[in-house]
């Protein structure tokens, strides 16, 4: 008799690869620790509405999403910038018509994905069974059943760790570490976040441009807002935890709302329950986590956050996530069930790429908060997606991630990080860009990059 594959986690990525697996036709043993999100409200502290671009969109092609899902989710052309005076501007994502990014609820997405995942009979649900401990070698993972208060060992082909950043599997090969060489690194932003919202406007419509990533960046901490479908916002506020501009600062309802008059007083009038949510919801941490190796023992691998847990700041964390499912589904056609091939060529495939991703979440979020206001910025920006629009063969670093799900990350970082190393010191020389000779911009960005642009 056959064992089944058992996956550890029911959150999106965990789900969306049981769902591919149970349409190859294995079987399949879904553990999640958490209740059934459809009939018990777990959101809390946890983003509601998440960034859907290209990447994620091919993969949840490959099992059929729930066509609801996608009819509600909210295109976002371009970042709304929010000065302190209160004047906005607006920057693009693209210079190419039909190109955004998405926001679409977290939660939807992880019930549709659920729904699915319960039309197949070779597909067991199970929740309130949090992973406790994985034998590797041995290839069975011991759950706890909340509901029944009992345990339960279950024995695999193969067991994937699909259960997040604190996750027990990953716990388990670091338990092996120095057997399995396994490195683990957990790096700390010196900022926290917190969740707020804009309320719909009483006709149900959105308060603030529908269509935009709102940001109100202020030098060394920032707020964005994302649109959802009912007119609301959700709003997000990354602060360092100390100092005077940190969530130190706010400790009873004054001092919140004199924070908000000082840096975000534009957004006081959208935000009528400030001091209630400010108070009610939790202030978390962000932080990236590294590891090596994802596999172990020909039985064992790890996807999403379990692997490579991102900072939120280039909308890609779920992204890279539901692409790990893509290259995993890939290496079965090439390898099928010939776990000691597949699982270290899924890894060869994925570690650097989600290397890289991670590395450029951290560079996006000094970005986001420092620099996307800068005149020089600005003018680099501008500049880009004038390219774009005249060029259909240029692709800037932010569309290489985000609209170019053909280019690995590394690939897409590389190259990136090289044309904004030109395009800044063209900028850098303050001329209209009326002035610049496009078509000659183009041959100096690819002359300069000529060795990354291989096959792109």
């Amino acid at each position: 008799m056959s064992k089944p594959i058992i996956i550890a986690g029911a959150g999106l990525s965990g789900t969306l690869l049981a769902v591919r697996l149970a349409q190859r036709g294995f079987e399949v043993e879904l553990y999640e620790s958490r209740p059934d999100m459809r009939s018990a409200d777990i959101s809390a502290g946890r983003s509601i509405n998440l960034a859907l671009s290209d990447r994620g969109l091919r993969a949840l092609e490959m099992v059929g999403v729930n066509e609801q899902v996608l009819k509600d989710l909210i295109p976002m052309k371009g970042r709304m910038i929010h000065h302190q005076t209160g004047h906005t501007h607006f920057q693009s994502y693209s210079g190419r018509e039909g190109e955004h990014i998405n926001s679409v609820s977290r939660g939807g997405l992880n019930i549709a994905l659920l729904d699915q995942a319960e039309t197949f009979p070779n597909l067991k649900l199970h929740f309130n069974s949090p992973c406790v401990h994985v034998d590797l070698e041995a290839g069975i993972a011991h759950f706890h059943d909340q509901t029944t208060n009992r345990h339960i060992h279950q024995e695999g082909d193969v067991i994937i760790g699909a259960d997040g950043a604190g996750s027990a599997v990953r716990s388990s090969m670091l338990s092996q570490g120095p057997r399995l060489r396994f490195d683990y690194r957990q790096d700390w932003l010196s900022h926290g976040y917190k969740e707020l919202s804009f309320p719909p406007s009483p006709d149900g419509g959105w308060l603030v441009e529908k269509n935009a990533l709102h940001i109100w960046p202020r030098g060394g901490f920032m707020m964005i807002a994302l649109p959802n479908p009912d007119g609301s916002f959700t709003v997000t506020l990354f602060l360092p935890f100390d100092g005077e501009t940190g969530f130190e600062a706010m400790h009873d309802g004054p001092s919140v709302r004199a924070y908000f008059e000082k840096w975000f007083p534009d957004t006081l009038a959208l935000m009528p329950d400030l001091e209630t949510e400010y108070f009610q919801n939790p202030t978390s941490s962000l932080g990236t986590i590294k590891c090596f190796p994802w596999t172990a023992y020909g039985k064992i691998a790890l996807i999403g956050d379990a692997a490579h847990a991102v900072v939120p700041f280039y909308g890609q964390g779920m992204n890279c996530s539901f692409e790990d499912c893509l290259i995993f589904d890939q290496c079965l056609d090439e390898y099928g069930n010939d776990w000691d091939k597949l699982l270290p060529a899924f890894q060869e495939m994925r570690k650097p790429n989600a290397d890289a991703i991670a590395d450029l979440a951290v560079e996006n979020f000094y970005e986001m908060r420092d620099h996307v206001a800068n005149p020089v910025f600005m003018r680099k920006r501008q500049l880009e997606t004038r390219l774009e629009a005249t060029f259909p063969d240029y692709f800037s670093k932010y569309s290489l991630v985000t609209f170019r799900e053909d280019v690995p990350y590394a690939r897409a970082k590389e190259l990136g990080n090289a044309q904004d190393k030109v395009l800044m010191e063209l900028c850098a020389v303050d001329r209209p860009l009326e002035e610049l000779d496009l078509a000659a911009i183009l041959v100096k960005v690819k002359e300069q990059t000529a060795d990354l642009r291989i096959g792109i």
